[in-house]
């Protein structure tokens, strides 16, 4: 009985080894590939004018810490807001906020 049981149990943890080498999520019955994203540090000073002024007028106050960009030349900015929290935010290249 404790050969079967042993048995079962390297059976059961042989088929959790050699997983995918990017994450699968399942949601609603449905399997898909998480992509991440690669990103590049940049100096703030060489965001686009449109990225800079959609910060100026949409989050008035914050502080611009770290801006990157990836290859579709989306941005991705870091920034402290009034209250000192850390936020993340995304953009493209003509200033429109990006949901990530």
């Amino acid at each position: 009985m404790k050969k079967l049981v042993f048995a079962t149990a390297l059976a059961i943890g042989s088929l959790t080894i050699g997983t995918a080498a990017t994450p699968i999520i399942f949601h609603d019955g449905i399997m898909e590939d998480v992509f991440i994203q690669d990103y590049t540090e940049i100096s703030t000073s060489d965001l686009p004018t449109p990225i800079v002024n959609a910060l100026a007028s949409d989050y008035q106050g914050t502080m611009l810490n770290k801006a990157y960009v990836d290859d579709e030349n989306n941005y991705k900015l870091e920034i402290t807001s009034q209250d000192g929290s850390s936020v993340v935010l995304y953009a493209d290249a003509e200033g429109n906020w990006l949901e990530m």
